[in-house]
């Protein structure tokens, strides 16, 4: 019947939309799914990939506002003050060492299994949780507060992806660095 629809939940961020069941009960849901992803993919992909961008794009936001006033005395002829810039300073040889670094890490981390279909074969495996907490930040803590630490990461890789685009724009469209 046409009022089935009429009460389906409707997702908080956007209104108009129904609530992408699937994302229910994730940490940092807020029923944001408007291309359907999380019906067409593994969630816990979907969540790792969420969270890895996340942390790259806070490395990437800190490493392209410091670069422009930070410089290592043996790269000093290469410093250029446009961050966009410094894949042509460096050279493409620097820029796959990049990408070899993280695909082997990738590789290394997921013990092989790289592909969406086989990444979470373990199903007691949490998406973004590699073991890597040298400064002991979760330890002692409650699963409350863990989980609100997760949340507080998710927000900020969200932030920041939006930040370093920012950034990254800005600088292609008006052709100077970011301060």
């Amino acid at each position: 019947k046409a009022s089935t629809a009429l009460n389906a939940e409707m997702s908080k961020s956007v209104p108009f939309l129904l609530n992408p069941p699937k994302t229910d009960g994730l940490i940092g849901s807020v029923g944001f799914d408007p291309i359907s992803f999380s019906e067409n993919f593994d969630i816990k992909w979907l969540q790792e990939s969420e969270i890895k961008h996340g942390r790259v794009a806070m490395l990437a936001a800190a490493g392209f506002m410091v670069q422009q006033f930070v410089n290592f005395p043996m790269y000093a002829d290469m410093h250029v003050d446009d961050s966009n810039m410094a894949p042509t300073a460096v050279g493409i040889s620097a820029m796959l060492q990049i990408v070899c670094a993280a695909g082997v890490e990738e590789w290394r981390t997921n013990k092989g299994k790289v592909t969406m279909e086989t990444m979470f074969e373990d199903s007691d495996r949490v998406p973004g949780d590699f073991g890597f907490d040298p400064m002991g930040q979760l330890k002692g803590k409650s699963e409350a507060e863990i989980a609100d630490m997760k949340l507080k990461e998710i927000k900020n890789g969200r932030l920041a992806m939006l930040a370093i685009g920012g950034m990254i724009h800005h600088n292609f469209i008006f052709g100077e660095p970011l301060f």
